[in-house]
């Protein structure tokens, strides 16, 4: 077996570099949209005159298709993140509750203030994993509970057990947000199954997108699975001629170039296990993430005057912690060489 030092370097040789290596805060994809899909996507810009579908059937179609349930068990939108305000402005009301973890993905305590909920902070325990115990507790209170896994920021996950302990501890009648926007960067053993939740936990709303392992951030392109009963309610949210006419045909060519994205997902999480393995080395401790970003806790010395003086634009918590998108070769050598300079 090639030592790890080795699969990463020479697995990122072989791809463009990032076109800003130093920008790790967004969990970005750092590489171009694959050969074909950028193929695709030029190919569909000569119809940009001419509107999209009035709703976004086709689409919604395609990827439920693809992930092997009935059309009416999936709902799109602009993002995960326009999912996922469908989905609040589907089933609360202001003055209502959400429980959500502290620290989470920045948007959930956006999206609460949006739609004038409550939003009942859980912290999370030692090990940067969620106190499902707690959450669940919260959910009694709450309309909605998000559950992030990966979690953002600390990109922990729960045992599939200890998440089937938590839904059947919530009350059904609370919606939980499964968010699994870092889905394709977790190891198929530590994945849960969505669709057998889904049947089991009708309350449950899957959460997902095309930003992350598919590279497609720009574009704007997120959707959910759930019961038939769920997602009635959210379609209703669905903007019409909401979703970009080319999401379709990224969504598509995507799906037909599988096998080399599941490549870039090998290169992005060899390169994630480099980066930890690394640091660790350094005397960092570093959370064992399932993401496409490495979390650092609160230091001794405060993270951004290790990695502002070095040009490294990466995501700073209140709490002195930081979180780190793994990016390009270049990137993690920047990354690392900071962090050398601080030891």
């Amino acid at each position: 077996m090639q030592p790890l030092s080795q699969v990463a370097g020479d697995s990122l040789a072989t791809l463009p570099d990032a076109v800003d290596p130093l920008a790790l805060s967004l969990n970005e994809n750092p590489f171009t949209p694959l050969p074909t899909v950028r193929s695709a996507l030029i190919a569909a810009t000569g119809s940009v005159n001419r509107y999209p579908e009035f709703l976004p059937e086709s689409l919604r179609r395609l990827i439920a298709g693809h992930i092997g349930v009935a059309e009416d068990q999936v709902v799109v939108g602009p993002g995960a993140t326009g999912v996922a305000m469908q989905l609040l402005h589907a089933v609360t009301a202001p003055g209502d509750r959400i429980a959500m973890a502290a620290p989470t993905f920045d948007g959930y305590p956006i999206f609460a203030r949006m739609a004038r909920l409550q939003p009942i902070m859980v912290p999370l325990d030692e090990h940067g994993c969620h106190d499902l115990d707690a959450l669940a507790e919260a959910a009694a209170d709450a309309k909605v509970v998000v559950l992030c896994r990966p979690h953002n920021p600390t990109g922990t996950v729960e045992s599939a057990p200890a998440v089937e302990r938590f839904l059947a501890a919530v009350p059904s009648d609370t919606i939980v947000l499964l968010d699994e926007a870092y889905i394709e960067f977790v190891a198929p053993a530590f994945r849960l199954d969505g669709l057998s939740l889904i049947q089991r936990y009708p309350n449950v709303l899957v959460l997902r997108t095309f930003s992350k392992a598919y590279g497609l951030a720009g574009l704007r392109i997120g959707y959910g699975f759930g019961s038939a009963e769920l997602t009635a309610l959210l379609w209703r949210m669905q903007l019409p001629f909401g979703m970009d006419c080319t999401g379709l045909v990224a969504v598509a060519a995507s799906y037909d170039a599988e096998r080399e994205l599941r490549r870039r997902i090998r290169v992005i999480t060899a390169q994630r296990r480099y980066l930890r393995m690394r640091l660790r080395a350094m005397g960092v401790y570093v959370t064992e993430g399932h993401a496409n970003f490495v979390y650092l806790p609160p230091a001794r010395k405060p993270w951004r005057e290790v990695f502002d003086p070095a040009g490294l634009r990466v995501r700073h918590y209140t709490d002195g912690g930081v979180r780190i998108t793994v990016g390009d070769r270049i990137s993690t050598r920047a990354v690392l060489a900071a962090v050398a300079e601080w030891r």
